[in-house]
């Protein structure tokens, strides 16, 4: 029973010293100081990120497939299918 308590005194003795670097950390300040404003803006860019990652993702699809087209071309220039094979118009 004694080295029960002995062992919780010991533990909160060596916890308050590590929550206090913890807490006086610049990463827990810039927690517990933000501000709902900020955190807003953060969400606008990430989503803004986000959707400048979909249209380069769509570009370079768009890419790949003018590539494979060109290609075709290039391999088989007198085919007489390769008019037919022209991607629609955008």
């Amino acid at each position: 029973m004694f080295w029960a308590l002995g062992f919780l005194i010991l533990f909160v003795a060596l916890l308050i010293p590590i929550l206090a670097i913890v807490l006086d950390s610049p990463v827990a300040r810039n927690f517990f100081r933000a501000d709902p404003g900020t955190v807003n803006e953060l969400m606008e860019r990430v989503r803004g990120l986000e959707d400048e990652v979909a249209q380069l993702t769509q570009s370079i699809e768009d890419l790949r497939e003018e590539t494979r087209f060109v290609q075709r071309l290039l391999d088989h220039p007198d085919d007489p299918d390769s008019i037919k094979k022209l991607p629609p118009l955008e």
